[in-house]
């Protein structure tokens, strides 16, 4: 399939559709750049619709002290929790896009400005200085670093291709929602009844 046919292939569907399919659904990717938002949207859904968050970063790439989990290790923690029968999985690594998309019944990808994603990396370091957050393994506390900030900075370029790409080979007939501002975010969160 060449890549043209897929990216027509892919399902975008509005907020009010997505809503919809949120409350009925039982398995819900959340992907996106780093600082845009989508781990506090995920938990937030989570926490609405009872649903296991599954964060990529705690559950299978960290171990403590920033140390990343041999790739085998991670693979198998990807099927193991993939497999899984109602959940909210937050992370965007598209080399598990053929296991995580197929298995999901919504893709919602947040899609911010990297200006926006800059900021939300920063200010957060500033809010968790020190500590850990909620949704990164534990001993891994906040921090900062500038080839971290470029990561986030060239996301778009470097990692949205990749990204469209996967969702054209795994998502054909999947509802996909593109999320590209806060206020998109609090109208899928106030739909939902989660706006909290």
């Amino acid at each position: 399939m060449d890549m043209e046919s897929g990216v027509n292939a892919i399902r975008y569907v509005g907020i009010a559709e997505a809503a919809d399919k949120v409350s009925n659904a039982d398995r819900i990717l959340v992907i996106g750049c780093s600082g845009g938002g989508k781990s506090t949207l995920a938990q937030k859904i989570a926490r609405r619709f009872k649903l296991t968050y599954i964060s990529i970063d705690r559950d299978v790439l960290w171990l403590p002290g920033w140390v990343q989990r041999d790739k085998l290790e991670q693979h198998r923690l990807i099927v193991e929790l993939a497999a899984g029968e109602r959940w909210i999985m937050d992370g965007t690594n598209t080399s598990t896009f053929d296991i995580r998309v197929p298995r999901s019944d919504l893709v919602i990808w947040v899609r911010m400005p990297r200006w926006l994603c800059v900021w939300g990396i920063l200010s957060r370091w500033i809010t968790n200085r020190g500590r850990t957050r909620p949704e990164v393994a534990p001993g891994c506390p906040e921090k900062m670093e500038w080839q971290f900030l470029r990561f986030v900075w060239t996301w778009e370029k470097v990692y949205g291709p990749r990204v469209a790409a996967g969702l054209a080979a795994h998502a054909i007939g999947k509802p996909v929602l593109v999320l590209k501002s806060r206020r998109e975010m609090r109208d899928l969160l106030d739909l939902i009844g989660a706006g909290a």
